[in-house]
């Protein structure tokens, strides 16, 4: 802006702009500040981990913090934000929550940490942990684990897989798990070896028996095994052992309901010692190791191969005793039917003598009417046959001249479709071109006129600023009578820029004009 005195009148005008705006990174500056005086303290948070990510290189762990609608679907959130446990103090952290929980920080837990806010003029919001308190998470675990057992009692599912009957001799079972898994080397070996020589068929789905991935796979391989049920007595669920992390995947309530439903009676031997996951709660027989599964299978044939030998001995005990009874029996009813048998053969022998001399006479003449009756049926069926054979011939003719005569009409009639379509898609193309033909005219001729409008529209509005910046030229302004006056080689714009003894340069439109100022008086207001 510029200072300007009219020569008729010793008034200064002047114009200062005090809405300059502002670079984003200033205003993230002054937002950064102003949450910093806002939030100068460290506070206690509680929110859920969606994501735990740790940076190999700088060892720095980086943390996804969200919080949701109590009751609500997970994809519904209320509040999100970024976390940062920094390296120096990410190990002390880790080594004791996991310590006192049996879980590292991991996605899905939800935490109560101390945190500081921090803003980025680059990287945006985000908080500094400086600590996690692991009891509330060991009580957020034990009230989830709660939920999901009272959730699987009131919709039927903690017993159902428990009323399935689980045969006396299972030998066809579905082995869940990962085939390089310790447990199911284990399993398998001990099975196939096992000291009374049991034949097992075995059938691995393959599956990923730790981590939260294995919800989803144990699932998958549930769900294959159910529709080849007929083919197996038993599922089996097992793997080796592992970090108590392992198993968060077995109190998962997706996989105890699928577990739970199954139309085969599941065995599990998730290995573990202590603890007893929801997956075993519903399971038809949870067991603590791969090879306790192994034990329990080889046991229950054991038992059923004794019960069966105790029942054989005492059949056969039984049938001794009921041969040497019926031994006794049997020669008594022999002497009583040789005796009814003599007595029926005499009489039926005197029988067979008077029918005979009845009968003599009559087979021959029932022969002889019985072939004079053969004899006309197969003259009328000869007959009759040839008459359908001749009315079958002459139809078949009938049919042949049919299909041929219409067969003609079909095909001349389908040439003639075909020679009027093609002339029709001759015509609707040539016509269709002509349209594009016309269409691509106007529009040219369209495009054209437009940006010759438009070209004379920019040129007048180009001959409107060289006007107005004209207008505005300062050589104008000196014409018009108004003069330039500086101090020290600056524009003088106020008052304030100058004092008695202090040297004038005022420009004028013709030549300058040096003065010396002697007295400066504020004007006023009411002159």
């Amino acid at each position: 802006m510029g200072t300007y005195f009219q020569s008729s009148r010793e008034e200064i005008s002047f114009t200062v702009s005090t809405n300059r705006p502002l670079t984003l990174f200033e205003f993230n500056r002054r937002l950064r500040e102003e949450i910093e005086n806002a939030l100068p303290h460290k506070y206690w948070i509680i929110a859920e981990i969606s994501e735990a990510r740790v940076h190999h290189q700088s060892g720095h762990c980086y943390l996804t913090l969200t919080d949701k609608e109590p009751g609500a679907s997970k994809s519904t959130l209320t509040a999100q934000a970024r976390g940062t446990i920094w390296k120096r103090q990410y190990q002390e952290i880790a080594q004791y929550f996991e310590a006192q929980t049996g879980h590292p920080l991991r996605a899905g837990l939800k935490i109560l940490f101390n945190a500081s806010p921090r803003f980025h003029e680059l990287y945006g919001f985000s908080l500094d942990i400086h600590d996690v308190d692991p009891t509330y998470t060991l009580g957020d675990l034990a009230r989830q684990r709660q939920e999901t057992i009272a959730r699987l009692q009131t919709e039927g599912l903690l017993d159902l897989n428990q009323k399935k009957t689980l045969p006396e001799v299972p030998q066809r079972l579905a082995i869940i798990s990962s085939p390089t898994a310790a447990g199911y080397q284990d399993f398998v070996a001990q099975l196939e070896n096992n000291p009374f020589g049991y034949s097992f068929k075995l059938s691995l789905f393959e599956a990923s028996v730790q981590g939260m991935e294995a919800v989803s796979s144990i699932k998958a391989a549930l769900s294959r095994v159910a529709l080849q049920q007929q083919a197996f007595d038993a599922v089996v669920i097992i793997r080796g052992g592992g970090s108590q992390t392992d198993l968060l995947c077995f109190d998962h309530y997706e996989l105890a309901s699928a577990v739970a439903q199954m139309p085969l009676p599941v065995l599990t031997g998730i290995g573990h010692e202590r603890d007893e996951s929801i997956t075993d709660l519903v399971a038809h027989t949870p067991l603590k190791t791969p090879t306790a599964v192994a034990a329990f299978l080889i046991d229950r044939l054991n038992e059923f191969e004794a019960a069966i030998e105790s029942v054989f001995f005492q059949i056969k005990e039984a049938a001794s005793a009921l041969a040497v009874a019926q031994e006794r029996r049997v020669a008594l009813l022999t002497s009583q039917i040789q005796q009814r048998t003599n007595t029926f053969l005499h009489n039926r022998q005197y029988q067979l003598e008077c029918q005979t001399r009845t009968l003599s006479d009559k087979p021959q003449k029932f022969l002889t009417e019985e072939q004079r009756h053969i004899m006309c049926e197969e003259m009328r069926l000869t007959n009759t046959v040839q008459k359908v054979l001749r009315a079958r011939e002459t139809k078949q003719q009938h049919y042949s001249q049919q299909l041929e005569t219409s067969s003609q009409k079909k095909l001349e009639t389908g040439k003639n479709r075909l020679t009027h379509v093609e002339h029709c898609l001759q015509m609707s193309s040539e016509q269709r071109i002509q349209k594009a033909q016309l269409h691509f005219q106007k529009n040219q001729q369209r495009l054209l006129y437009g940006a010759k409008d438009h070209l004379q529209i920019k040129g007048h509005q180009l001959q409107l600023i060289e006007m107005d910046v004209k207008s505005h030229d300062p050589e104008i302004m000196l014409m018009r009578g108004y003069t330039l006056t500086y101090v020290n080689g600056k524009l003088l714009r106020s008052l304030d820029q100058v004092a008695p003894g202090d040297i004038l340069q005022t420009r004028l439109l013709a030549g300058n004009v040096t003065s010396k100022v002697t007295k400066t008086k504020q004007p006023d207001l009411f002159d």
